[in-house]
């Protein structure tokens, strides 16, 4: 079953909220929890649902997610026929880069024809969530689908993609159509108002290279995979929903997804994990999320020069990070984070490489990678200010870059 499946994971997008942090990096490699990157949660979800043919289509900026792959899921057989393999544009029609997702697709259609698959599963690299991939397949061969379309349901009306709906068979009637109440409508089906996609489709291969061949003779890259070419395809093919969070599947259904579309989602989405009751459990034994960690010392606390100890609450620290002297509260600490003696960093995210001077005080903050704190300095604490030097969300979020010089 997962055997016959190809999986398209699309790690193009540089995202378009959190600006500062993705300067440098597309959205999949966005670090996340300390430890992971963003494409760790999709990739982890192909691992144990068996899928172990994957292609991760990259674009924007992509070095570093490149060698995330390289040197942390380099772990397939390809004497097996297995591979996690990036693949940028090829140039193969013209000198275009990919214009979307299914134009990525379209470019890559070669890839398609001479695998051997019958299914594509086609998959957002850019969410946090997990979720059992092979349940989903097997309730597309069981419905005798020809395209299934997972849906979570979302709380808040004004968040999300369009609302889509469902007949009683599971069938999707409109995506993107008006909001019907929840007594049904004239067509007997049953009402989902608050039903959104999620970025994981999956297609009977010879739908999806038709559906291809169409696109060539129309409007090519200007289409959109869930805008526009599933739309097209309901008075036509079957196309089923498949609900996720509930209890199939082999993962816990905590019904976590995230897409970190702002700097406030990404910020509320790390510390969230930091909850006494988390909404979403990393510490799941039989579905963890596997990442590349660097040979780094243990993370630790020491005493500073002048005698304070150092400490931590609720926060999360990566290895190789010492907190000499300084004070941690409700934050998360990457790899190699160093906080200096008298320093207090308080609910906050630091990147890998980040050093926190001597009687510095950060509060609310994201400091990409590498940069250097000076001693003595206030941010997070004069909104003005910090205006005036840095980005700062809706919510009061200040977000130092990297490569940001204090010197200036």
């Amino acid at each position: 079953m997962t055997e016959e499946t190809l999986t398209l994971v699309i790690a193009t997008d540089r995202g378009l909220g959190p600006d500062p942090l993705t300067l440098h990096r597309p959205k999949a490699a966005l670090p996340f929890g300390g430890k992971f990157r963003v494409i760790d949660f999709t990739l982890a979800n192909c691992l144990h649902s068996g899928l172990r043919r994957v292609l991760v289509l990259t674009q924007y900026k992509s070095h570093s997610l490149h060698k995330h792959l390289r040197d942390g899921w380099s772990i397939f057989n390809p004497e097996l026929g297995e591979f996690i393999t990036p693949v940028p544009p090829q140039m193969r029609e013209g000198a275009s880069w990919y214009a979307g997702a299914l134009d990525g697709i379209r470019q890559n259609r070669f890839l398609l024809e001479r695998s051997s698959a019958t299914r594509i599963l086609v998959l957002d690299g850019g969410y946090v969530y997990r979720m059992d991939y092979a349940e989903m397949i097997r309730a597309h061969l069981s419905g005798g689908a020809d395209v299934s379309i997972a849906l979570r349901t979302e709380d808040d009306p004004n968040r999300g993609g369009p609302n889509v709906h469902m007949d009683k068979d599971e069938r999707i009637s409109d995506i993107g159509g008006s909001v019907v109440t929840d007594s049904g409508d004239s067509s007997g089906g049953i009402a989902e108002p608050r039903l959104r996609t999620m970025g994981v489709c999956l297609f009977e291969k010879q739908v999806l290279l038709a559906e291809l061949d169409r696109d060539e003779s129309g409007a090519g890259g200007a289409r959109g995979l869930m805008g526009d070419l599933v739309p097209s395809l309901l008075s036509s093919r079957r196309v089923l929903g498949y609900r996720f969070g509930l209890d199939r599947g082999r993962v816990t259904p905590d019904r976590y997804w995230c897409d970190l579309a702002s700097i406030d989602a990404y910020y509320d989405a790390n510390l969230a994990l930091l909850r006494a009751d988390p909404p979403l459990d990393l510490y799941q034994k039989d579905w963890s999320i596997r990442t590349y960690q660097g040979q780094y010392p243990p993370a630790r606390t020491i005493p500073g020069n002048s005698g304070t100890e150092g400490i931590f609450v609720n926060s999360m620290l990566a290895a190789g990070t010492l907190i000499v002297g300084g004070g941690v509260n409700h934050s998360i600490l990457c790899p190699r984070v160093r906080v200096e003696d008298r320093a207090i960093v308080d609910s906050s995210i630091l990147c890998d490489g980040v050093t926190v001077g001597e009687g510095s005080h950060l509060r609310n903050c994201i400091v990409d990678k590498d940069v250097q704190i000076p001693p003595d300095m206030r941010i997070g604490f004069e909104p003005a200010e910090d205006r005036q030097r840095f980005t700062v969300s809706d919510k009061g979020v200040v977000v130092i870059p990297k490569g940001y010089s204090f010197s200036g």
